[in-house]
């Protein structure tokens, strides 16, 4: 969650090395992902496209494997390119369980896809390393800075993917698990300040808006939570930051023993956030603050020390970025807008240059645990969000600066704002086509699965996430499924 970066959401956990980027670099007060849930993020990430261009539909469909990347496009151009760790922006990955749940949106049915969140303590005082993947992957990385990067004679780029601070997967969920467990050490714990733990408000279930109550009951967050739990899911999550603080830490220890960190651009980003409990949800896929809000940090040679921006950004912009820091020229094709005039010393003062970043950034999602398409465009201190065909369900509309925590929905009230922001999504994208577009993908992808398992559809489709739900009224679920198709 990027708001953890700066204040006050930075009060509620100790995170040294984020502080020591924001010392010695520049933090950006208001970065967005432009799709809240891991592969499309990523691939848009890696492409410099919105996800409607990308086509990255959902967790199991994301870029080409031969797609060129702007770490392909360095490494054509004499870079040293290295990647370690989570990468998770190609077609192809994650369970058949998460991509059916996609498919299956649109069918008129609920059922829980998710564990009911908790948190869950492990090891002992002194248990540095609970992510041992993560570490593993650090490791690598620093080695590779150690014993590689440090000889060479030519430019290196290094990339390294974290797991962490993603809830972990929930054995007790039964078979195809979602990650529902906040897992941490009393090492990590101890960095959190309880006290400054913020208990979020909660709308009563009848008050919610549809969409968020589809994804609250998927997410198996419709039943009774007491303060303690939430404040502790709450505090496992900032515990778990803590430890991916760590591990940046030991990058830019290994950089700055090496020498090489005064001549190295470092960014530190996210594909998403975590709702922790914010608007009775935990994970991502929505548009919430917690969710789609990243973080974005950079630091290195010409970028402004300790300073915040508050111009809205987005992940697409990291690729024309670090062809900028390159020096290589970016495809005029792109998304994205280079975010090196917003970083360096001498971009105070002047007058911004033709072709310059709009005011607006763009999020989407057509994935699981939310039953329509979504469309958020974030301009100043509007946040208005907006539904399938943009009419069959009722828009959002957030004053982020009255309303930080995202409660009132002023839509109805203001419509001549909300009908100018919708003119202005529908100027970038045509919306209601794309939902219509994934419709039909998302049918035709069901069917044929559906196809190939022949007569085991049944069998296969009873032992998904939702198996719990699934088996109390069988015949009804698959009823629903054959109207739909």
């Amino acid at each position: 969650d990027g708001r953890l970066t700066f204040f006050p959401g930075n009060q509620t956990v100790d995170l040294p090395s984020i502080n020591f980027m924001k010392r010695h670099g520049t933090v950006f007060l208001n970065a967005y992902t432009n799709s809240p849930i891991c592969c499309p993020s990523r691939a848009a990430m890696w492409s410099g496209l919105f996800t409607h261009l990308t086509e990255s539909w959902n967790n199991f469909k994301g870029l080409d494997p031969d797609y060129v990347t702007w770490m392909d496009l360095m490494e054509k151009h004499g870079y040293r390119a290295q990647k370690f760790g989570k990468l998770d922006f190609t077609s192809g990955h994650h369970s058949v369980s998460n991509r059916v749940e996609a498919w299956t949106r649109d069918v008129d049915f609920l059922l829980r896809q998710e564990g009911r969140p908790m948190a869950k303590l492990t090891g002992h005082r002194k248990q540095f390393r609970v992510m041992e993947m993560d570490w593993q992957n650090t490791d690598k990385a620093v080695n590779w800075i150690k014993e590689e990067a440090v000889n060479f004679t030519q430019p290196f780029v290094l990339y390294l993917g974290l797991n962490l601070p993603h809830p972990y997967p929930s054995p007790y969920a039964g078979e195809n698990f979602g990650s529902s467990t906040f897992l941490t050490s009393p090492y990590w714990l101890k960095k959190v300040n309880y006290e400054a733990i913020k208990i979020p408000k909660w709308s009563s279930l009848s008050d919610m808006h549809p969409v968020d109550y589809y994804s609250s009951y998927t997410k198996n967050c419709t039943g009774e939570f007491t303060k303690e739990e939430v404040r502790n899911i709450r505090a496992f999550y900032y515990a778990m930051c803590a430890e991916t603080d760590a591990m940046l830490g030991e990058i830019i220890s290994a950089l700055r023993d090496t020498g090489l960190l005064g001549k190295t651009t470092v960014i530190f980003t996210a594909d998403h956030g975590e709702l922790a409990m914010e608007h009775r949800q935990f994970y991502k896929m929505s548009m919430y603050e917690g969710s789609s809000h990243v973080p974005l940090l950079v630091m290195g040679p010409g970028i402004r020390e300790q300073h915040q921006i508050t111009n809205v950004v987005s992940l697409v912009d990291i690729y024309p970025t670090m062809l900028d820091i390159a020096r290589l020229p970016v495809p005029q094709n792109l998304s994205g807008y280079s975010l090196i005039p917003l970083l360096r010393e001498e971009a105070e003062g002047e007058a911004p240059p033709a072709g310059a970043r709009p005011s607006w950034v763009l999020s989407e999602f057509h994935g699981c645990n939310v039953n329509s398409s979504v469309y958020m465009l974030r301009t100043g201190k509007w946040k208005y969000i907006t539904y399938s065909d943009g009419s069959s369900v009722p828009p959002q509309l957030f004053d982020l600066t009255a309303d930080p925590d995202e409660l009132t929905n002023i839509a109805v009230k203001f419509p001549v704002i909300a009908h100018s922001l919708d003119k202005i999504l529908r100027s970038i994208v045509n919306y209601p086509k794309v939902s219509s577009s994934v419709q039909k993908y998302n049918k035709q992808q069901f069917i044929s699965w559906k196809q190939s398992l022949g007569h085991n559809y049944s069998s296969v489709i009873a032992h998904l996430r939702w198996h719990q739900d699934w088996s109390k009224d069988q015949k009804k679920y698959e009823n629903a499924i054959d109207k739909w198709l």
